[in-house]
């Protein structure tokens, strides 16, 4: 099923992938592929020549493709893939679900339902171990060309521009004969990034992607305008590569050497930054993103979406109150439903409506959805506010100034749970409660002029909705949904490959506050974030740097507040002199993205603002974090 435009679906005289003509009608019901395939599906695997030597034996490297597809026909059908890191090392979905295999070496259980609901429908699944992982041959390079071309090289066998083999050395020469060469990638955390790497490189084949609380910069994930989160991409290597294989200590020396503690952006950072290459996707996207992820952080779909409408990328965007968590966890029916039909159109060529449906989707409230024609945060007007010694204003207040003492015991909810005593560790802008509801929908940016004490400063800086709400609870042990004893099954059982999952449910939490943007910086990267500069003590440095995205709606009554402080223990590593941080108002400020208009904030003639600060009731803090960095 070639076509000759990536932005050509098929639709009259279709025929279904993996069907017989005369059996289309059998197979079509409703808008949606049916399960006409009963027969057990055909598990094999191919190894596929990438190209690279990553473990530098004088061999092209081969990864492990296994391929689950609908048995008894003749008819090529397309494919859904997940090329993943963690097949062996530490599980996929939540119930983290390795790969097996039967006495013969054949693949038996597949991760996730993809294979149990889809193979039945006309669709092979096929699951990618990425090169130094699993089955893999060659070295885990954490985003980089390995990574990506890994799965790359196995869209390029599905359309027979690759070698692909019955073993992993030597064997004999296999085509996917079977394969209309048309592919759907879909994963979670690595898995997604991996999606969106291949999907940067424009491969022919690759229809969609599907990316789930996926990173779409690796420096962002590791780093933050100049700052580290104190973990590098090495240990993730060693972890995939489960101990690490001796073959690949170059190449784990190269992540080291790349990923500089100070923070600045070098060569190893720009080669696993997917956004500049945005423009050569073909594919169109079905991004999900939980708001409340800390470990993939929402800079990171922000940004990436951003490029994408840049390009007029065909797209579509769920946005969860959860953390780092599946929608099948969260939204689960809902989830599996348009999913289908979302592969059914961009795979199969059905016209069922899904592109003329609402393109976004964002949780407002836990499991009350809003649907949206595109995402308004493409809308959104950029709104300076200013910090003023009154409070959070529309206009500057020349020569007023405020400071800090950086205290790195001291986290983002040490400052944030008591905004009505003054504290020497942050400095805290407020506006007066606001007279109607506001929209954030997209990135901020804070600008500070900051005057350090010492040559060493590291900065972050928060925005606060401050007002009782009851949210999920995605700062909680299950960042979002709880773990039920029942289970649902999606799709066909079968002896060791399991369609039945165990169920969840939402969890909530009622606060009083809630921090719905943060960034961090290093001020000795204000002028340049590939190259820090020390600092003179007494002189002052304006910088720019990010908040992550966010799309929250800060209601009537509720009061917005900005934030500055230093090392916010909770996510970056202190600065090795922290000191005293003196701030010049009048050149400070925040920009934020504003939806539908911004309410009155007028400071004037308003009380000192610790006088009408909320008291924040120590029952409804919100808990530190429960997020594990640097992991699935």
């Amino acid at each position: 099923m070639r076509r000759s435009h990536w932005w050509a679906v098929p639709c009259a005289a279709l025929v279904l992938a993996g069907v017989a003509p005369t059996a289309a009608a059998d197979q079509m019901r409703d808008g949606r592929s049916q399960p006409v395939f009963d027969a057990e599906p055909v598990r094999e695997t191919v190894w596929v020549e990438t190209g690279l030597d990553g473990d530098a034996d004088g061999l092209s490297d081969r990864v492990a493709a296994d391929i689950a597809r609908p048995a008894g026909t003749d008819q090529p059908v397309p494919v859904i893939m997940d090329a993943s890191p963690y097949y062996s090392c530490c599980g996929r979905g939540n119930e983290s679900e390795l790969k097996t295999y039967d006495e013969q070496g054949r693949p038996l259980g597949f991760p996730l339902f993809y294979d149990n609901y889809f193979v039945p429908r006309g669709y092979a699944t096929v699951l990618v171990d990425l090169a130094g992982t699993n089955r893999a041959e060659g070295c885990v390079d954490v985003g980089g060309p390995s990574d990506i071309t890994s799965a790359k090289a196995v869209i390029d066998w599905l359309n027979g521009r690759a070698p692909g083999f019955d073993a992993p050395t030597g064997g004999n020469s296999v085509a996917a004969a079977w394969s209309t060469g048309d592919v759907g990638m879909i994963g979670k955390s690595y898995d997604g990034t991996i999606a969106n790497g291949v999907a940067a490189t424009g491969v022919e084949g690759l229809r969609t992607i599907v990316p789930i609380g996926a990173i779409s910069s690796w420096y962002d994930y590791y780093r933050s305008d100049g700052v580290s989160f104190g973990f590098d991409p090495v240990g993730l290597a060693e972890n995939v590569e489960e101990g690490g294989r001796p073959d690949c200590t170059a190449v784990k020396q190269q992540l080291t050497d790349g990923a500089p503690a100070n923070g600045d952006v070098t060569p190893l950072w720009t080669q696993r930054d997917y956004l500049p290459n945005s423009g050569q996707v073909t594919a169109s996207v079905f991004a999900v993103h939980g708001l409340g992820d800390l470990n993939v952080k929402t800079i990171h779909f922000g940004q990436w979406w951003d490029a994408l409408a840049a390009q007029g990328v065909p797209r579509k965007l769920w946005l969860s109150q959860t953390g780092h968590v599946d929608p099948f966890d969260f939204r689960r029916a809902e989830w599996v439903d348009t999913l289908h039909r979302w592969f059914d159109h961009w795979l199969l060529g059905v016209d069922n409506g899904i592109t003329e449906e609402p393109a976004a989707s964002i949780e407002r409230a836990p499991d009350t959805w809003v649907d949206e024609p595109g995402w308004s945060g493409e809308q959104a007007q950029a709104t300076v506010l200013h910090p003023r010694t009154d409070g959070l204003g529309t206009e500057p207040a020349p020569g007023e100034t405020a400071s800090f003492t950086d205290d790195p015991a001291l986290d983002e909810y040490d400052w944030a749970a008591q905004p009505d005593q003054p504290s020497p560790a942050r400095a805290l802008f407020s506006t007066a409660p606001l007279t109607g509801d506001l929209r954030l929908a997209g990135t901020s940016a804070v600008t500070v002029t900051a005057s350090p004490s010492t040559p060493t400063a590291h900065l972050s800086a928060l925005l606060v909705d401050y007002g009782p709400t009851t949210t999920r609870d995605y700062l909680g042990e299950g960042e979002g949904i709880r773990t039920l004893e029942t289970e649902s099954c999606w799709g066909e059982s079968r002896p060791g490959d399991d369609s039945c999952y165990l169920d969840t449910e939402t969890t909530t939490a009622d606060v009083d506050f809630e921090i719905i943007a943060r960034g961090w910086a290093d001020l000795a990267n204000h002028a340049s974030l590939s190259e820090e500069q020390p600092l003179q003590p007494g002189q002052p440095y304006t910088m720019t740097f990010r908040l992550a995205t966010t799309d929250h709606v800060v209601p009537a009554g509720h009061q917005l507040a900005l934030i500055i402080g230093g090392t916010d223990n909770a996510f970056i590593v202190a600065p090795g002199q922290p000191g005293r941080i003196g701030l010049d108002l009048a050149r400070s400020s925040v920009t934020l993205p504003v939806v539908g208009g911004l309410p009155a904030v007028a400071t004037s003639g308003l009380e000192a603002a610790l006088d009408r600060l909320p008291q924040v009731r120590p029952d409804r803090v919100p808990p530190r974090p429960h997020v594990q960095l640097n992991r699935d």
